[in-house]
């Protein structure tokens, strides 16, 4: 690997774990571990900073692919930010389990995760560091077609955000589930675009040399929403929360793809 992909690598993973080590030290003085979402998502936006300035590719590749990652990471970090800090002395359920968990050294082990989190940053990002190295001057196929992707999705996401939000703010729905708009097909209609945003970055990146490397991003992505922090700890709270309405909606709809119902209902309006 040369030092022109190193060096952006390099210094992407230790702005990541300074900025997660302050962001540590806010989480421990306020108790509430849940503030790393947020930074998690900003942090996108800072390594694609980095990459634009200290890669040396072909500079309308790396405006576009620089553009699409920190309109993404500021929408998606803003959205949740907004989430967070409005309950900020209370704790979000899947946060405030895992407090119990690691008891009584909860505080060290949130340390390590967020210096995880940092590095996943940097790992996920590698068709960040891939097509920004691209020196040839005319955009392929694989660009365009990753684009529109891209596009697709961020609208995708950003209005099954902008329901739920809708859904929340109106007081007669205090503990129940929102199935309007795109949840009434998917439980997580945001996860999927989610991981649609990151099936773009490589699509995206295909038209560089090395490309196929950065098909990791999804498929981690893809693991982590179904396996680890994603899907499961979000209904394991969304049960504890909601009891028998959500396993009925668990019933009833997809858990990830938005456009699968398994029952035939006519969608409600929002």
């Amino acid at each position: 690997m040369s030092d022109s992909v190193l060096l952006p690598v390099i210094i992407s993973l230790i702005t990541c774990c300074v900025i997660m080590s302050f962001v540590w030290l806010w989480a421990k003085k306020v108790k509430n571990a849940g503030i790393v979402d947020i930074f998690w998502s900003f942090n996108f936006p800072v390594i694609a900073v980095i990459v634009y300035f200290f890669s040396d590719g072909f500079q309308t590749r790396k405006i576009i692919l620089s553009a699409m990652v920190l309109i993404w990471g500021v929408r998606l970090g803003t959205h949740l930010g907004k989430r967070v800090l409005s309950h900020l002395h209370e704790e979000e359920g899947r946060y405030a389990q895992l407090r119990k968990d690691w008891a009584p050294i909860a505080d060290k082990k949130f340390f390590w995760f967020f210096q995880a989190q940092a590095f996943s940053n940097v790992l996920l990002a590698a068709p960040f560091f891939i097509v920004t190295q691209n020196k040839v001057q005319e955009l392929s196929i694989f660009e365009y077609i990753g684009f529109s992707i891209w596009i697709f999705a961020i609208i995708g996401e950003a209005t099954a955000d902008w329901q739920l939000d809708l859904f929340k703010e109106d007081p007669d729905n205090k503990g129940k589930v929102c199935e309007t708009g795109l949840w009434y097909y998917s439980r997580h209609p945001n996860y999927f675009f989610e991981w649609l945003i990151w099936v773009s970055y490589f699509v995206f990146s295909l038209g560089s040399p090395y490309g196929l490397i950065s098909v990791t991003s999804p498929a981690i992505i893809l693991y982590l929403l179904f396996n680890v922090t994603g899907i499961p700890a979000t209904e394991q709270q969304s049960l504890r929360s909601k009891g028998a309405l959500y396993s009925a909606y668990q019933k009833s709809t997809s858990a990830f793809f938005p456009w699968f119902k398994k029952k035939n209902q006519i969608p409600q309006k929002i």
